[in-house]
């Protein structure tokens, strides 16, 4: 309970997360957004998604749901955010203006040895950090949703990131209970997204050459590809599946080309009468009005599947 101070710029769903993963080992959370009403909706939310998850048995940590709780306060005053803090974990929306906007202000207040790190999925870190005179501070530590259920995090540098900022935020990711990975340089997408959206673009096509419906796309991964990338990836998968991943890639090599040269070129996925085909089928699997139920099955889930793996 005498933990350093962790600051967290957003409310939101994702800020919100951060708050309880950061609250859970002690750290003394303090919450930031501009609105007091969002301030409040927002304790209101984590002190009763805590004393839930008491409940369900799936609380992180060794301290009680009220004793987390307690460790998370919240303010309005961006000065009071920063001070003495010895991390802030940006959550805003992904509008590149308002982050540099952000970044600018916090760049002005901040202390020399805070680290600044983002959530964001899609922005690489040089795009907000370029004119700002703390920026050998800055990193992105981005989560998946819903973070608290799902452990990985991105850590990306920009190229002026200091070693040991990157350090540190990947020992403090660990310490949290979360699966840290180290991108060595920014890359636009990251890794997870660059591999998602290969995937995206490739079932786009499928449905859009009539070759399989939208509910017999998403069985190949939930009856199929998922299950063994829950547990292996698909490294390990092909090594598993061969006389190691040498083997794998000499007996299927020439497959994996030839298959490869058939994609078609990458989709515009925005808009048109895919997108509509699409829209109708995944209203038909899951009714609009069903959305926030198969969101609250999806996390139960993941909470079962995350105990299974640590018995893996």
């Amino acid at each position: 309970m005498s933990k350093e101070k962790i600051s967290i710029v957003g409310s939101g769903l994702i800020g919100r997360a951060w708050s309880m993963l950061f609250a859970s080992v002690g750290y003394q959370v303090v919450l930031y957004d501009i609105l007091p009403e969002q301030i409040s909706a927002a304790l209101q939310e984590i002190e009763q998604e805590l004393h839930k998850l008491a409940r369900n048995g799936t609380l992180r940590g060794t301290l009680t749901a009220q004793q987390q709780f307690k460790c998370i306060s919240a303010t309005t005053d961006i000065k009071a955010l920063v001070r003495n803090a010895m991390f802030i974990q940006e959550c805003i929306p992904e509008r590149i203006d308002w982050k540099k906007s952000l970044y600018q202000q916090l760049d002005a207040v901040v202390e020399a040895h805070t680290i600044i790190s983002s959530s964001t999925s899609t922005f690489m870190p040089s795009l907000f950090s370029s004119d700002m005179k703390h920026k050998e501070n800055v990193v992105v530590s981005h989560p998946l949703n819903p973070p608290y259920y799902i452990p990985l995090v991105e850590i990306v540098p920009a190229p002026w990131t200091k070693a040991e900022v990157v350090a540190r935020t990947r020992s403090l990711m660990l310490e949290i209970g979360q699966r840290p990975v180290t991108l060595t340089r920014e890359i636009q997408g990251f890794a997870t997204n660059r591999i998602q959206y290969a995937i995206l673009n490739e079932v786009w096509h499928l449905v859009e050459d009539g070759v399989l419906t939208v509910a017999d796309v998403d069985s190949v991964m939930t009856h199929g590809l998922g299950l063994r990338y829950a547990l292996l990836g698909p490294l390990e998968t092909a090594h598993l599946n061969a006389d190691g991943v040498s083997d794998y890639f000499q007996r299927f090599g020439k497959e994996i080309y030839a298959v490869s040269q058939t994609y078609a070129p990458t989709p515009k996925i925005e808009d048109g009468p895919t997108l509509q085909r699409i829209a109708q089928q995944c209203e038909e699997m899951v009714l609009h009005d069903k959305l926030a139920e198969r969101r609250v099955q999806r996390d139960q889930f993941l909470k079962e599947l995350n105990e299974l793996k640590k018995q893996f």
